[in-house]
């Protein structure tokens, strides 16, 4: 494993989804921070079996990645099943197995996906990955997302901000 690898997963598959453009937000921080991280969007990718193009993710990106920072979208009150058959279609042991994750939900209702960062969690827990405390549920996303698909809301950046110091910190 390579230590200090960072990968952002973009937890759906729904095309030119608002959750992509906040996990680009994500990385641009990061990169400000001095951090590059890998960003894997799910968008257009085949978890129901394993396939090539699966398992050079799988290998290039999966499995030498140390810290995950998974945005989610709230599906009806959980997770997209995309994320989840992503974990399911992995090999477990390799991919996940005492990684850290940072989690950030993101909704245009109110509750930005609490319920469903609790459900991940609980999956993350299953796959003995170390879930950081601080998980940031982005509400109104549709209204804090610009026409070039950045955040300028200041509470926002500056919770963004807190979380990712204290994840890198870890």
């Amino acid at each position: 494993m390579t230590q200090n690898m960072y990968t952002i997963i973009s937890g759906t598959n729904r095309p030119n989804s608002k959750t992509l453009k906040v996990a680009k937000v994500y990385q641009r921080i990061l990169l400000q921070k001095g951090v590059e991280a890998n960003l894997l969007s799910l968008e257009g990718l085949n978890v129901l079996e394993r396939n090539p193009a699966y398992e050079a993710i799988e290998a290039d990106i999966l499995i030498p990645t140390e810290r995950f920072i998974f945005i989610s979208p709230e599906y009806n009150g959980s997770i997209p099943g995309v994320l989840k058959a992503l974990f399911d279609i992995s090999d477990i042991e390799k991919c996940w197995w005492g990684k850290h994750a940072l989690l950030t939900g993101v909704s245009t209702g109110r509750a930005g996906n609490l319920r469903g960062m609790e459900h991940l969690t609980g999956i993350l827990h299953y796959l003995k990955m170390k879930v950081h405390h601080n998980k940031l549920p982005i509400s109104v996303v549709n209204t804090l997302l610009n026409a070039e698909g950045g955040i300028t809301d200041a509470r926002t950046l500056e919770a963004i901000n807190l979380q990712l110091d204290e994840f890198l910190k870890t």
